[in-house]
């Protein structure tokens, strides 16, 4: 078991005597206890009789600071603590596909319907993997390498891989059949490979190489594949305020994005939004398989009731499983809602530890510790050289709408692309409400060399092109409210039309919809080249001397239902919406 054990962050054998601590304090989540030797930062701590979990943070003296991932009340001072002797640890393993997890992946299933301080530590149901070998006896292998595969692990496939630091010659190997989650399956180099194993959610897991993504992260949603894209391998901030839709929006990626699993972390939000998750990923068919989308998702629910500083390990602990997953050479994307509540937990323990607050009462480290989660997204060549990647998807609730406040302004400075939402569009139902104006993708280059090689090269122009579209719309808004639309020259009179079959005909989309909850690329583009050339048909018509009162009083309701009334990937259909268009269009005369 020597890899496993190093893995886990464990610095002591089996049998060490772990000292006994006495606690001298304890103020909410912040505990202090006396310092007994060997004890390091962040090592795991039981607490109590109960023995809540708890890690330690800092170290001054003769005294430890601890937080704790439990609720506190009963603690007392001079109850004793017991160092672990490793990490803050969750254990990774084929099981925890299609399963609801807390804050330190510990099982939420069985859990009833009160989450009493020591009651969650028993284990998740114990069940039998399918393990068919990929390797021989005497067979040479290296980090990172695939020793064998569970045959019925879900929709994705799952492998068991020599652990990084081993490698060597293969001295055992299981043959084919079903073991449980902690048998050990193959012994590397005088190591023994189980079929899960523990790591620390705090240290990133090797990898080869980190590499340039030019592949899109195909999200299903057209105002963000065409204008505001993300590569895999990238990081993306979601701000808006109260009743903007960041939820829905988070949903509607974890249903339809591409990927091969989805990490949801409910990091604070409100109970009943985590539950509607729950309830609609386990009766959603997953388009991809057919069978269930909770199937290849990981759902980790720390709900604004359930403790504090476990909110705080939980963009972690997803981080983690996610990068488990990708070692496998599987596309991941961690789903984080909200990192808003994230930031508050660090800002409570910050404030009863008395550290000196910075802007708001934030810990002055709220930069650094925003930059730590977020950089742990990237497009890798894994350690057995297959290409993963971990996509990390963030919302933000900047209190009042507040783009400016430490949260937001931070996180903006070190993600690759923003979708801003505006209140002005969600009060207007419009929606997802994701800001032409506000919003930006840093990716834009390099997905624009993809597409090109995918065989789309006309995708660069198309997204200059809807953006200036909007744009010149949006400049001319506030003179149309000024002096009334029939002032403007026939031109803008068009562009102002034109902004409009953009925002209604391209970029509104319904949740709700069977046919426009998902959009295709190939009909995301035939959407927006439809109603780029109608309205380049109408600026045709208004030079050739046809009134623009004329243009504005066509009915273009066939072409704005188009999206609702063609498949997710029909773009035949649009074209042929388009087509007819046109033709009507044809037929007006000066």
């Amino acid at each position: 078991m020597g890899a496993v054990t190093q893995a886990a962050g464990t610095r002591r054998g089996p049998t060490d005597r772990q000292p006994v601590s006495r606690i001298l304090r304890v103020t909410g989540p912040l505990i202090e206890m006396e310092y007994t030797g060997g004890i390091a930062m962040y090592d795991l701590v039981s607490i109590g009789p109960d023995r809540l979990p708890g890690e330690v943070v800092a170290i001054s003296g003769d005294v430890v600071t601890v937080q704790a991932y439990e609720y506190t009340g009963g603690l007392a001072p001079g109850q004793t603590a017991l160092p672990q002797g490793r990490s803050l640890s969750v254990r990774l393993s084929p099981d925890l596909l299609g399963g609801i997890f807390d804050g330190l992946l510990r099982p939420l299933s069985g859990a009833g319907e009160w989450l009493l301080p020591g009651t969650q530590q028993a284990a998740a149901e114990e069940r039998t993997w399918s393990f068919s070998p990929l390797v021989t006896e005497g067979e040479q292998v290296a980090e990172g390498q695939a020793l064998g595969e569970l045959r019925d692990a879900g929709p994705v496939r799952v492998t068991v891989l020599v652990p990084p630091g081993c490698g060597g010659t293969v001295e055992e190997i299981a043959g084919a059949g079903d073991h449980p989650r902690d048998a050990v399956v193959a012994v590397v180099g005088g190591t023994e490979v189980a079929v899960g194993a523990l790591w620390p959610v705090r240290r990133p897991r090797p990898v080869r190489e980190r590499v340039d993504s030019h592949e899109a992260l195909n999200t299903g949603q057209r105002v963000i594949d065409l204008l505001f894209p993300v590569a895999r391998g990238s990081t993306v901030a979601v701000p808006g305020g109260f009743g903007t839709g960041k939820t829905v929006l988070l949903q509607q990626i974890a249903k339809w994005c591409d990927a091969d699993v989805i990490i949801y972390v409910g990091c604070g939000e409100r109970g009943n939004e985590m539950a509607d998750v729950i309830t609609e990923l386990a009766e959603l068919q997953d388009p991809r398989t057919g069978g269930r989308l909770a199937d290849r998702t990981v759902t980790i629910a720390n709900t604004s009731n359930m403790p504090m500083m476990a909110r705080e390990a939980s963009v972690y602990t997803g981080v983690t499983v996610a990068e488990y997953f990708r070692d496998m050479g599987l596309d991941v994307v961690v789903i984080a809602d909200s990192t808003s509540r994230w930031a508050e937990a660090l800002r409570e323990f910050a404030s009863r530890t008395g550290a000196l607050p910075a802007e708001e009462g934030y810990p002055a480290g709220l930069a650094s510790a925003i930059a730590a989660f977020y950089e742990r997204a990237a497009a890798v060549t894994t350690l057995g050289g297959d290409r993963g990647s971990v996509t990390v998807i963030g919302a933000v609730s900047p209190p009042g709408g507040d783009m400016t406040e430490p949260v937001t302004a931070h996180t903006e400075r070190f993600v690759r692309c923003l979708w801003t939402l505006d209140r002005d569009l969600a009060y207007a139902r419009h929606y997802p409400a994701v800001s032409w104006a506000g919003s930006f993708s840093r990716d834009v280059p390099v997905l624009a060399a993809g597409h090109r090689t995918a065989g789309d090269p006309a995708w660069a122009r198309r997204r200059d092109r809807v953006g200036r579209v909007l744009a010149e719309a949006d400049r001319l808004a506030d003179l149309v409210d000024l002096i009334g639309i029939a002032a403007l020259p026939a031109r803008e009179r068009i562009s102002v039309l034109a902004g409009r079959l953009v925002r209604e005909g391209v970029l509104q989309q319904s949740a709700l919809s069977e046919r426009d909850a998902y959009c295709g690329p190939e009909k995301t583009a035939a959407l927006a080249d439809a109603v780029l050339a109608v309205t380049d048909r109408c600026h045709e018509l208004v030079d050739s001397g046809v009134p623009a009162a004329s243009v504005e009083e066509v009915d273009f309701g066939p072409l704005l239902r188009a999206r609702e009334d063609t498949g997710p990937y029909d773009a035949a259909g649009v074209a042929a919406r388009r087509d007819a268009m046109l033709a009507y269009l044809g037929e007006m005369r000066p």
